[in-house]
């Protein structure tokens, strides 16, 4: 079959179109010919290594696929060690979920991880309540877009969206932020209360790392909740010292998505099954943020390393 294969860490230029052998479905294992891989930033730290998992050679990457068994039925999977990039893999049964009628590949793909992970961060992380205003950092991305409609679905007070462009803030409009502001704002703690009103925030979501972090845990009202869940801007917020959360009674939270797993009762297939409920209702839209042939795998991790990206991008193995 063919595939894209890391065989030495390093940045988009290490993804090479190889030939593989098919995969074997073991024990508790179910084969899918791959229709749509969905592409997350993540991949992107995985190819070099820089992932809260780490990576082992040679490397397929990809953790999330949608196609069709044997038998024809229409799943997504999440994969644990990776294999996406490819025409074909085996999944594990417990992590590969039916696609019901009336959702296409783009949003089954984007509900499975983006659409989730906003699920989790506002119902389990920051239990937002009515009323409450909402930070939404990267807010044109695959979970920022979803989680700019949750919050809004969900009865937040105000949501506030940063972006990078003219267009991008647009869209974050579009999807129902009260406010848009500039994601390269100096200082992010003045913007954000600024856009609130004057107030201090009560949830940010935040992917970006390194001083977006750091001032918007400042921007913080008594009790907010900034949840972390990833670092796009590859920089570190500063160390927190405790006892600086006592000054707005703080939480600085962090969601890995796979921890998720680990909760009693079906918390992940709950989300899952809420979120395409909303999309066959029309309460929820995925962004296109576009398509690659599975040789240009490099090319579509160029386009997200560039933050330049919005929405969900795919790669189609069939091309």
């Amino acid at each position: 079959m063919r595939a894209v294969q890391v065989t030495e860490f390093g940045g988009p230029e290490v993804l090479k179109p190889v030939e593989l052998p098919d995969p074997v479905a073991g024990p508790g294992q179910v084969l899918i010919e791959v229709d749509r891989v969905g592409l997350n930033y993540a991949d992107t730290h995985q190819a070099e290594n820089s992932y809260l998992a780490p990576s082992k050679l040679p490397l397929v990457p990809g953790g999330e696929v949608v196609g069709r068994t044997a038998d024809g039925k229409r799943v997504v999977a999440l994969l644990n060690d990776g294999g996406g990039y490819a025409e074909r893999v085996a999944a594990d049964e417990a992590m590969t979920f039916p696609v019901p009628d009336g959702v296409d590949d783009l949003h089954a793909l984007s509900m499975l991880v983006q659409g989730a992970t906003a699920w989790i961060m506002l119902r389990k992380n920051a239990h937002l309540e009515p009323g409450e205003s909402v930070v939404v950092h990267a807010a044109a991305g695959g979970v920022g877009s979803i989680a700019v409609q949750l919050a809004n679905a969900w009865g937040a007070g105000r949501v506030i969206a940063t972006a990078s462009s003219e267009e991008k803030r647009a869209l974050a409009i579009e999807l129902g932020a009260d406010v848009a502001v500039d994601s390269r704002a100096e200082n992010m703690t003045e913007v954000l209360r600024e856009a609130n009103g004057g107030k201090r925030v009560d949830v940010v979501l935040d992917m970006v790392g390194g001083p977006t972090t750091d001032q918007s845990i400042a921007a913080l009202a008594p009790f907010g909740r900034l949840v972390f869940y990833g670092m796009a801007g590859r920089r570190s917020p500063k160390p927190i010292e405790l006892r600086n959360l006592l000054g707005h009674s703080t939480t600085v939270a962090g969601m890995w998505l796979p921890h998720v797993f680990r909760l009693p009762g079906n918390v992940f297939g709950t989300a899952l099954s809420e979120l395409f409920s909303m999309v066959r209702d029309g309460k929820l839209r995925a962004i296109a943020g576009g398509e690659y042939a599975l040789e240009d795998a490099r090319k579509a991790h160029e386009a997200l390393r560039s933050r330049g990206t919005t929405g969900k991008l795919l790669l189609d193995p069939r091309k």
